[in-house]
């Protein structure tokens, strides 16, 4: 149940983000559903491998390259879903950042915790 919340979390983070970002378009829930789906799957599958292959240039900009990693990831998900577009390289940072920030807050607030026995 926790994951589905999650999902709806996040597309209504891409609801927003396409209200208040200028560049960040979102045509409805169902691309924003799909688009929250696709990222968790690109961040799973793909990243890990980019990761890897970029971990020197992250190493010598101290993890700063992580941030791009991300946009590519959102990038990504924008060129795979149907209804989800995002402009430039500066909004793809941005939006990065805040869906990022709305995934921590979500695992932050829905995190168990462990009973000390």
């Amino acid at each position: 149940m926790n994951t589905l919340l999650y999902f709806v979390v996040m597309a209504a983070a891409f609801m927003g983000l396409s209200q208040v970002l200028p560049g960040f378009r979102v045509t409805g829930w169902v691309p924003a559903l799909f688009g929250a789906v696709v990222l968790a799957a690109v961040n799973a599958i793909v990243k890990p491998i980019l990761f890897v292959l970029t971990l020197p240039l992250t190493l010598v900009t101290l993890g700063l390259f992580l941030l791009v990693l991300n946009a590519l990831m959102l990038q990504l998900t924008a060129w795979i879903v149907p209804g989800l577009r995002v402009g430039g390289l500066g909004t793809t940072i941005i939006a990065a950042l805040i869906l990022s920030a709305v995934g921590m807050v979500w695992k932050s607030a829905t995190k168990e915790s462990k009973a000390k026995d």
